[in-house]
C-alpha cells in the first residue's frame, strides 16, 4: 500500500466513524506512524508503506475512532508556539488557553515569583516563565501529571520548581506575585453533555469542579488573599457561564483592577484580578 492510499483509506474510516477533521487526523496519524513531517506525504505519495508503520498507523486509527483524543495517540500538543508533551495524565492544551499566558505577560510582565496551580502539563507555567524570565513553580496534586510537566520543563529549558500539593492548599506558606491557574470548572452535572474524547479519556480531577464549578475558585481566592503580595494578581480561566459567579469572589475591597478578557469566540475567558495595596 502506497502512502496516498493509505491517507485515503484512513480518512474513510474516520469519517464512517464520525471523527471530526477526518483528513486532518489522517494526516497526522500517518505521519506520526512514518515518524515523519506532513510535507513527507505529499512529496512522495507513491512510496510504499513499511510493515511496522502499517501496524502503527492501523492501530493508531482503530484508537481514534474508539475515542481516543490525537494527541493522546501522538503524545504531542502545541501550546503557545512550543510543542507539548502529553498523556492521559493531564488535560490536553487548548488553544483558548493560551490567553491567560498573554493576560499574564501583559498585566505582570516582571513577576518576581509566580505559581502555576493544577499545571498539568505545564504549558501555561512553563509558557510564562520562559516568555518572561520569572521564576515560576509548577504545582499539581496528581505526580504522573508533574512526571509530565518536568519533562517538559527539561526539555523545553524552563528553570520552574514542582511542588506536589492539592490545589489551592500549594499557596500556603507563600509569597508571589502572581497566580495562574486553569481550574478544574466543568459542573458534575454536565459530565453527560461533554464529548466523549473529554469525558472518557481526560482526567476527571482536572475537569470536574463540583456542583457548580465553582467551588475551586472559592478556595483559591480564599488562599490568594494571603499569598499575593499587594499589587500581584490572580489570573484564572472561566468555565461556561462561570464569570459572574467568579466575580462575585473578588468584588471587595481586598481586590483591585477587575479585568475580564473574551477569547476568540466572544466567550469571558479570564477573569484577572489585582491585590489591593494597603
Amino acid at each position: 500500500m502506497d502512502l496516498r492510499t493509505a491517507l485515503k483509506q484512513g480518512q474513510k474510516l474516520l469519517d464512517d466513524a464520525g471523527v471530526s477533521a477526518p483528513r486532518l487526523t489522517a494526516e497526522v496519524l500517518l505521519c506520526h506512524a512514518l515518524g515523519k513531517e506532513k510535507v513527507y506525504l505529499y512529496a512522495h505519495p507513491e512510496e510504499e508503506l513499511p510493515e511496522l508503520a502499517w501496524i502503527h498507523y492501523g492501530r493508531y486509527l482503530h484508537e481514534r475512532m474508539q475515542g481516543k483524543p490525537t494527541q493522546y495517540i501522538t503524545r504531542h500538543q502545541e501550546f503557545y508556539g512550543r510543542d507539548f508533551h502529553v498523556s492521559s495524565a493531564v488535560l490536553i492544551p487548548r488553544p483558548e488557553t493560551e490567553h491567560l499566558v498573554e493576560t499574564a505577560l501583559r498585566l505582570a510582565p516582571r513577576a518576581a515569583c509566580a505559581i502555576d496551580l493544577g499545571c498539568g502539563s505545564g504549558a501555561i507555567g512553563i509558557s510564562y516563565a520562559l516568555e518572561s524570565g520569572a521564576r515560576t513553580i509548577l504545582s499539581d496534586l496528581s505526580l504522573p501529571a508533574l512526571h509530565v510537566a518536568r519533562g517538559n520543563a527539561a526539555r523545553l529549558g524552563a528553570d520552574t520548581p514542582l511542588h506536589q500539593a492539592d490545589f489551592a492548599s500549594a499557596l500556603r506558606g507563600l509569597s508571589v506575585d502572581l497566580i495562574l491557574c486553569n481550574p478544574p470548572y466543568v459542573p458534575q452535572d454536565d459530565e453527560s453533555i461533554l464529548q466523549r474524547e473529554i469525558r472518557e479519556h481526560e482526567p476527571s480531577l482536572a475537569l470536574y469542579g463540583g456542583k457548580t464549578g465553582v467551588e475551586p475558585y472559592r478556595v483559591v481566592v480564599a488562599q490568594a488573599r494571603f499569598a499575593l503580595r499587594p499589587g500581584g494578581w490572580l489570573l484564572g480561566e472561566l468555565g461556561y457561564q462561570g464569570l459572574a459567579a467568579v466575580r462575585a469572589l473578588v468584588d471587595d475591597a481586598d481586590w483591585e483592577a477587575l479585568e475580564v478578557v473574551h477569547d476568540l469566540a466572544g466567550w469571558p475567558r479570564v477573569l484577572a484580578a489585582r491585590r489591593a495595596s494597603p
